[in-house]
């Protein structure tokens, strides 16, 4: 795949850009208005090489609580990658805005652990526009190479909400089940803030997460937590059992409304392990996933 290489950071114009299409008038004018169809070739993007920071490892680990080490947690890598998902989704010839696109699922699989230090090549592209019950989804894929070799690979599926498809043509979107892990006890409390702080080292400044009044005026109760904050903090509370090829997937469930309390639980499996967050009022599940080898 031929891939245009861009600088990765995520700033302030990108993240305009990410919501100008979904602003009623303004996504009819030139520029901003989405002129793609079902095409998705020609959005693959690469960052150019770029050395792991210990400080933003660092201050990625302390919102997340991994440990401190000189390998990055599994799933830092996602921060990477993320950049390249919001330009490829502010590109005209993606077929829908950023904004209002839901985080159905992830997969991350690792080759072997990623050091602090190393530098690292990140290329992600869309691909696999579906049908679904809700509208239609489209997963990114991300992957992260060093020395030409292929350390880690991740696949996000975000659901775009419109006219429900036909049954009959849903079949390849649906998610797989998920054994049902209860709690074991461990309940985590979450403050009204965690959003804005896991956006300021992941770049991931979407309204829904960072302040209620901003997540009301797109139809939640107040703020919300991000699905991949959500995810890395199971993985962190397994992480000391997982070993270093592994594949973790988790799909998103009910959204963690923020301040919050959720409750984890974990099983072990003949792979791996098996993972939920729940509410512990309701044992509503928020994420399900589960662990395998290589």
């Amino acid at each position: 795949m031929e891939a245009r290489i861009v600088e990765g950071d995520t700033g302030v114009a990108t993240l305009v850009r990410a919501a100008l299409p979904a602003v009623p008038g303004v996504n009819l004018l030139p520029g901003i208005r989405k002129t793609g169809g079902d095409d998705l070739t020609g959005l693959v993007l690469r960052r150019t090489p770029l050395e792991i920071r210990r400080d933003h490892v660092t201050a990625y680990d302390a919102v997340c609580g991994f440990p401190v080490k000189d390998t990055v947690p599994l799933t830092y890598p996602h921060l990477l990658g993320f950049p390249l998902h919001l330009r490829v989704m502010t590109d005209p010839a993606f077929p829908f805005p950023a904004m209002g696109s839901v985080h159905l699922s992830n997969t991350i699989t690792a080759r072997r652990v990623i050091s602090v230090g190393e530098t690292v090549e990140v290329t992600v592209w869309p691909e696999n526009l579906q049908p679904h019950a809700k509208g239609r989804t489209v997963d990114f894929v991300t992957e992260v190479t060093a020395g030409g070799e292929l350390v880690w690979q991740g696949r996000s599926t975000y659901l775009r909400r419109g006219p429900a498809a036909d049954e009959a043509s849903t079949g390849a979107a649906t998610a797989p089940g998920y054994e049902d892990v209860p709690p074991s006890g461990l309940t985590w409390r979450l403050e009204g803030d965690l959003g804005r702080r896991y956006a300021a080292v992941s770049g991931d400044r979407n309204p829904i997460h960072l302040y209620a009044l901003t997540a009301k005026a797109l139809g939640f109760k107040r703020q919300i937590a991000h699905g991949m904050w959500s995810k890395a903090r199971c993985v962190a509370a397994l992480e000391n059992r997982l070993p270093d090829a592994v594949t973790v997937e988790v799909a998103f469930k009910k959204p963690i409304l923020l301040p919050g309390k959720v409750a984890f639980g974990s099983l072990q499996t003949d792979e791996g392990f098996a993972f939920a967050l729940r509410d512990p009022r309701s044992g509503a599940p928020h994420l399900q996933g589960r662990t395998t080898r290589g």
